[in-house]
């Protein structure tokens, strides 16, 4: 009964741990890879190094992304952060 009782607080900390770090990140994760395999080309779209584009063309591993200024940019799909304006 002793080691149960020592053992207690230690489980205790990893339950809140998990409740509070792990799952809300792999939430989020899921999330980022659910609005990653959804694009379309016309979103409108934010890059993780902060490129603003539209998407022009998309194959399974890549997006080709349109700039303001006319020019067109691959990136991974992974490269895409957020949608800002879905089509």
């Amino acid at each position: 009964m002793e080691t149960l009782a020592s053992l207690l607080p230690l489980i205790l900390f990893f339950a809140i741990f998990y409740f509070l770090l792990i799952r809300p990140q792999q939430k989020r994760q899921k999330a980022v890879q659910q609005m990653q395999a959804n694009l379309q080309k016309g979103d409108k779209v934010i890059t993780i190094g902060g490129l603003h584009g539209i998407i022009d063309s998309l194959d399974e591993n890549t997006v080709v992304i349109r700039t303001g200024d006319g020019s067109r940019l691959t990136y991974d799909r992974a490269a895409v952060r957020e949608v800002v304006n879905e089509k």
